[in-house]
């Protein structure tokens, strides 16, 4: 119960600060991404904030033999890899983000204030959600889909 109380807060101080900032605003994130327009600077110091309390809780969680919540620390190990996979993904991100003024944490954040952007945006995220896995199984060879492991 205590894991899912602290993952609720922290996502209530996540959405907060995602609305706080101003990154629930389409209008801004465009303006922040026209950097040969009228650039807004303004979440560059979201990023640079963000980064900083992410250093200090790496720093902190180095030191810990085990998170105070859970079994074990989730970090990667992978440094310095990027498969095509991953690249694409991190381009359609991209493209996406660019196009709507909303990556996915804002645009939940901003289904509590019934944008219809963020509605279009969020149904079209859960159709890709369902449609890259089954696309990837399609990749797998036809002899190992008849004989699975």
């Amino acid at each position: 119960m205590t894991k899912h109380a602290v993952a609720f807060v922290s996502g209530l101080l996540f959405a907060a600060g995602l609305s706080v900032a101003g990154m629930t605003q389409p209008g801004k994130v465009l303006a922040f991404l026209d950097v040969t327009g009228a650039w807004d600077p303004s979440l560059a110091l979201v990023m640079v904030g963000a980064i900083g309390v992410a250093a200090v809780a790496f720093r902190i969680a180095a030191r810990m033999r085990a998170p105070i919540v859970g079994d074990r620390f989730h970090v990667s190990d992978a440094r310095g890899s990027a498969s095509p996979r991953l690249v694409a993904g991190a381009a359609l991100f991209g493209v996406g983000w660019g196009l709507s003024g909303l990556c996915p944490g804002p645009a939940i954040v901003s289904l509590a204030g019934g944008q219809l952007g963020a509605v279009t945006f969020v149904a079209s995220m859960l159709v890709g959600l369902a449609v890259v896995p089954a696309v990837e199984s399609l990749r797998v060879a036809p002899a190992e889909r008849l004989n699975p492991r």
